[in-house]
């Protein structure tokens, strides 16, 4: 690189233009609460900003503080993240809070290196929290700015391989602000980059236009952006049927048990699952077999893997115990309170229960 291409210069480029047109009105910024930083970055993974902001607002609304989070129930905390997805993050952040009250005195350690150590807080998370909040000069590479990152400095490494991975992240530290500008430049650095990914170097149609690096942009000075970052192994999809025992009273008490650890939907509350029609046929008490229901079967798309829902209801009077099915009534007021898959919740909620 020439002098006027040098890392600092570009990371002041950053800074300049995150100040003037980056997000700045996100409810989880300007604030240097490590606190509602970790909770962002969290919920921000592979979450949109839109959606992830409303959640974000009603969980701090609840659980102000990380006290507050280490002190609730993980039924609590899986019931305010329900809709999000990828509950282990909601199960991670529980278990987080309590490893910080326990051992580092409920106060967040200031190193990235340290805040690695803790459940659930990967390398670029530990970054994120450790930049924005203590001015660490340490280089965050969630997806956005892996793109941002392999544009600039044309990185064609196959990041599905891990020593390309490390690579990247050797790039990703180079262009950090100096040392002598870290301390005041990082945490806008680091939301720069953030925003540049989200906003403008987008992934199909990137605004090339209004970048603050392009005439140092590898990718752009090629004219191919969208080659970049190279990924050759990709997860393939699957499929799983599933069959759901829909038992509910006349005054709107569910039957719902607690999901295993690991397994889909794991540590949530739901309707008994069976891998079969078969299957549900077997475990419902013969007495009330002829009450049995077949709904609309219903597809719910996971990121790899599509579930083909195929919900059966029986209405009871009064709760009784549905013999070998595991679980237990559940009323109408307390339900909606809990941590429930997001297809399971819609079905409750738009067919009556």
């Amino acid at each position: 690189m020439t002098a006027s291409t040098a890392p600092g210069v570009l990371a002041r480029r950053v800074v300049a233009w995150q100040q003037q047109h980056g997000r700045n009105h996100l409810p989880w910024q300007n604030t240097q609460n490590p606190y509602r930083v970790w909770l962002s970055e969290v919920m921000l993974q592979q979450t949109q900003v839109a959606t992830a902001s409303g959640y974000f607002n009603r969980f701090v609304a609840r659980l102000p503080t990380l006290q507050h989070l280490a002190d609730a129930s993980l039924d609590e905390v899986l019931g305010l993240w329900s809709g999000l997805g990828y509950y282990s993050r909601a199960r991670n952040l529980h278990r987080c809070a309590q490893t910080v009250v326990l051992q580092h005195g409920g106060v967040f350690p200031r190193s990235a290196e340290v805040l690695e150590t803790l459940p659930g807080i990967g390398r670029s998370t530990a970054a994120a929290i450790a930049s924005l909040c203590f001015g660490q000069r340490v280089a965050i590479l969630d997806a956005n700015v892996k793109r941002v990152v392999a544009r600039v400095v044309g990185f064609d490494g196959d990041l599905a391989l891990a020593a390309q991975q490390r690579a990247l992240w050797d790039a990703a530290t180079a262009l950090l602000p100096s040392a002598k500008d870290a301390p005041q430049a990082m945490a806008r650095y680091t939301q720069g980059m953030m925003d540049l990914g989200a906003t403008v170097c987008l992934p199909k149609i990137p605004l090339c236009g209004v970048c603050p690096l392009q005439s140092d942009c590898q990718a752009h000075a090629q004219g191919q952006p969208q080659r970049y970052p190279v990924r050759s192994r990709r997860l393939k999809r699957s499929s799983q049927s599933l069959w759901l025992l829909w038992a509910r009273t006349s005054d709107g008490a569910v039957w719902l048990n607690h999901r295993p650890t690991p397994g889909v939907w794991a540590a949530l509350h739901c309707l008994p699952l069976f891998d079969s029609e078969a299957a549900l046929h077997a475990a419902v008490p013969a007495r009330w077999q002829a009450q049995l229901k077949p709904l609309t079967p219903f597809l719910h798309v996971l990121t790899h893997k599509d579930l083909h829902l195929h919900p059966w209801r029986i209405d009871l009077r009064a709760p009784e115990s549905l013999g070998e099915v595991d679980g237990s009534w559940v009323s109408a007021q307390r339900w909606p309170g809990l941590g429930l898959p997001a297809p399971i919740r819609k079905l409750l909620e738009q067919r009556g229960a």
